[in-house]
């Protein structure tokens, strides 16, 4: 198995990226923010899990080993593949999806395509208590509520990652929803 990949990336598309690994060029599905994070051109290492099928074998690429090990167990939730759970990690930040599930915030992750309430409820039963195994306390999560400022800025016709960005760029001395949406729209202006 496949389980770390470090080379040089030669090409990014909305999907994947096509890691250069001593001449052999991998294809790495990863989540936007991943793509979001490397340019072609750059050294990059992915901490991978290779999924595979009757017609393929797919790898599927994450910063961490943590992100790594929530993957892991989404596709381990009957119902929820490879590109589900991918969708499912794209939606926030590591942190703030451990936190939904944890919370059993079933709407959060409804967000995805293809992931209806049925489906979140499993995931939210199946993985409520692995996911304690996480250190949410010990991670750089964002401020409590982030997601309904995340929603506030996508309503007034951001996208997603610029919305994400604008947030990560605010001080984390403001707490205040109010506030931290007046930063994030300085930032995005």
């Amino acid at each position: 198995m496949i389980s770390h990949l470090s080379g040089r990336v030669l090409s990014k598309k909305p999907l994947f990226a096509v890691l250069d690994v001593n001449g052999v060029g991998y294809r790495v599905y990863c989540t936007e923010r991943r793509l979001e994070e490397i340019s072609v051109g750059d050294n990059a290492d992915f901490h991978t899990h290779l999924v595979v099928r009757e017609d393929a074998l797919d790898l599927y690429g994450f910063s961490t080993e943590e992100e790594l090990d929530l993957f892991v167990m989404l596709i381990g939730v009957s119902g929820i593949g490879p590109r589900s759970a991918l969708g499912i990690m794209s939606l926030e930040t590591l942190e703030t999806l451990l936190h939904a599930i944890s919370k059993g915030d079933v709407g959060y992750l409804t967000k995805v395509s293809g992931v209806g309430k049925k489906s979140a409820e499993k995931i939210v039963l199946e993985l409520r208590d692995k996911v304690e195994a996480f250190d949410i306390s010990g991670m750089s999560d964002s401020r409590r509520g982030d997601e309904d400022v995340l929603e506030a800025l996508k309503s007034l016709g951001y996208r997603a990652d610029e919305a994400r960005e604008a947030l990560r760029g605010v001080p984390h001395n403001v707490t205040e929803q109010g506030a931290v949406i007046k930063e994030a729209l300085k930032i995005l202006s």
